[in-house]
């Protein structure tokens, strides 16, 4: 097996230990937290904009997420590719999967294209107040422009994130998202020589912050010497048994984004329907939830990278300590943001006030501590379905997330929440007491699947290249915790 050049190998960590995950989560948290702290000033600019264009950024950027969701799944599932291989060494191979998530990203995002010019069709069927459907579809349009960048700009970050590089993941995201927050200023409100464009504004920053990312990469790869250590510039051509097996276990991946991102985007739709102050209010509250939770991706990432590699080395009792020691770090994380959540929600709206406070805002405002509480329920729950539904993703089992998934959004998030938008009293609590409902057992059961260990047989790779390892006895909660 040759010896990898992944800082997770690095001989002075010990494999499954807490240093090694907290050097492969650390930059990604930062990341994904640096994301998440430019969804939230999108929204706050959006918000001092109008409560219009507030209310619409949420379902437009979610229904243009979901159009997006497959392909993204499918080239977010490149990293658990590049893991396994690189587990067992195999560094052509690492390339050539890098190489079939390229071009499956090109094809899609040409495909996604397709969605601009049936923008008035979908927001019209939606049917949310005449003024924010116009927003929406402005929205969506732009963002549709930037889906293919974003798919490219995912393959090409998980030739780091794979092989545990993920320092250049944090510092190429920080530089986008800091342009992002730049132009977002400038496009939204007109500074410079830049004229006031609201949401159009916010779209058009968010699709040249992918672009961004996209040339960062691809500048970075071209001038390290990882290019030439993996001959990543040989390995171009077309593989189809690769492309096939990355189609294989990609698209549950990319199915589960879908079932996921359409559950709740069907319960934002049904939460608009209810009314322009109760949409608003979700926006938000789930907007401030970002700051919690999408750092959180960060840490599934790396959990996903460990286990991947741990698969590929044959090693995967090394992945149950690594995925306990994630999940209790993650505990942790979330609580402070329980107690955040309901003792501090005045400081979390604060940002939102506009300058000129109307009676709307106060209703809003009022609405969004409430809804907070309920994000202080679920935000637990939220820790085990990133880590233990990474882990398992991570060596193989896609096809049970997405059936899960399916299974449990729609029997008790979608199907119920359209149910109380249709005959209760309380539209707005109920359906997010049916949204809390749903993640609570969706953490349950991943934890469950982890638990029985189905996934310590499954590998994306060729069996020849990773042979099982006998070396390491099955840890207890308690030693995988220490």
């Amino acid at each position: 097996m040759e010896e990898s050049s992944s800082n997770i190998s690095d001989s002075h960590v010990r494999p499954g230990s807490l240093r090694e995950l907290a050097n492969v989560a650390v930059p990604l948290v930062l990341s994904c937290g640096s994301l998440s702290i430019m969804h939230v000033v999108d929204r706050i600019f959006l918000t001092w904009w109008s409560t219009d264009a507030v209310a619409a950024s949420l379902p437009a950027g979610m229904i243009q997420w979901a159009a997006m969701s497959i392909a993204m799944g499918m080239a977010t599932y490149v990293n658990t590719f590049v893991a396994q291989y690189e587990g067992a060494g195999q560094k052509g191979r690492v390339s050539e999967s890098v190489w079939q998530g390229f071009y499956l990203a090109l094809i899609w995002g040409g495909i996604l294209l397709l969605g601009i010019p049936l923008a008035g069709t979908i927001f019209r069927w939606i049917g949310h107040a005449a003024e924010v459907q116009v927003l929406e579809v402005d929205y969506f349009s732009i963002l549709c422009l930037g889906s293919g960048p974003a798919l490219i700009s995912t393959v090409l970050s998980c030739f780091y994130t794979g092989r545990g590089k993920t320092m250049v993941v944090m510092w190429v995201n920080l530089a986008s998202v800091l342009l992002n927050m730049v132009l977002d200023y400038c496009l939204i409100f007109g500074a410079g020589p830049f004229p006031a464009m609201g949401i159009k504004g916010a779209a058009i920053a968010t699709v040249a912050a992918n672009v961004s990312m996209l040339a960062f990469y691809a500048f970075i790869i071209f001038a390290k010497h990882e290019a030439r250590e993996y001959g990543l510039f040989n390995h171009y051509r077309w593989n189809r048994d690769l492309f096939l097996r990355l189609i294989r276990y990609g698209f549950p991946n990319g199915l589960l984004f879908f079932v996921d991102i359409i559950g709740f985007t069907l319960f934002i739709v049904l939460v608009g329907r209810i009314g322009k102050v109760e949409l608003a209010a979700t926006t938000i509250a789930f907007n401030l939830n970002s700051l919690a939770f999408v750092p959180m991706m960060g840490v599934g990432t790396a959990v996903m990278t460990l286990v991947g590699k741990r698969i590929g080395e044959g090693r995967p009792e090394l992945a149950v300590r690594t995925t306990w020691k994630a999940f209790a770090a993650t505990a942790v994380y979330m609580l402070i943001f329980v107690v955040i959540y309901v003792g501090l929600p005045d400081l979390l709206l604060r940002p939102y006030t506009p300058e000129v406070i109307t009676d709307e805002f106060l209703e809003v405002r009022h609405t969004a501590v409430i809804l907070l509480r309920f994000a202080a329920l679920f935000s637990f729950f939220d820790g085990a379905v990133v880590v233990f539904g990474s882990a398992i993703r991570g060596a193989g089992d896609t096809r049970f997330c997405m059936i899960y998934s399916l299974v449990t959004g729609w029997a008790i998030m979608v199907i119920p929440t359209f149910l109380i938008w249709m005959y209760a009293d309380a539209k707005l609590f109920g359906s997010w007491t049916a949204c809390t409902s749903y993640i609570a057992v969706l953490g349950i059961g991943y934890l469950i699947r982890f638990q029985a260990g189905h996934w310590k047989q499954m590998r994306v790779i060729e069996d020849h290249f990773s042979e099982p390892s006998s070396e390491d006895p099955e840890p207890s909660i308690e030693e995988a915790l220490t």
